[in-house]
């Protein structure tokens, strides 16, 4: 499985309702400094990534991002891999989702 999802491809897992879980791992600051996030996501904190990872279900694929696809969506995903989870991160992160049209919602 590649490390990154394209926004269309990933738009199109989320409208064709397959099972796939999305989560905003943009570090705090980020996350507060951001009235929007991906429709139908939920922001984890990626410093407890440790902790919050083994309550999620491995039947499912996972993906993250961040701000711009870089250092923090790599060290999340580096970690769900780690634990034998189905997990890719968007490539650009939000802001190429946004730029790109993807939707968002107020958080």
């Amino acid at each position: 499985m590649e490390r990154t999802i394209k926004l269309d491809a990933l738009q199109t897992l989320m409208q064709a309702r397959q099972d796939v879980i999305v989560f905003d791992v943009r570090r705090k600051a980020d996350y507060d400094a951001d009235n929007q996030k991906i429709s139908g996501a939920m922001w984890l904190d990626p410093e407890k990534v440790g902790q919050w990872c083994t309550a999620l279900p491995h039947d499912k694929q996972i993906v993250v991002y961040c701000v711009r696809g870089g250092s923090v969506s790599n060290l999340v995903l580096d970690t769900l891999l780690g634990k034998g989870f189905k997990a890719r991160f968007i490539e650009g992160g939000i802001e190429a989702w946004k730029s790109n049209g993807g939707q968002t919602v107020a958080k």
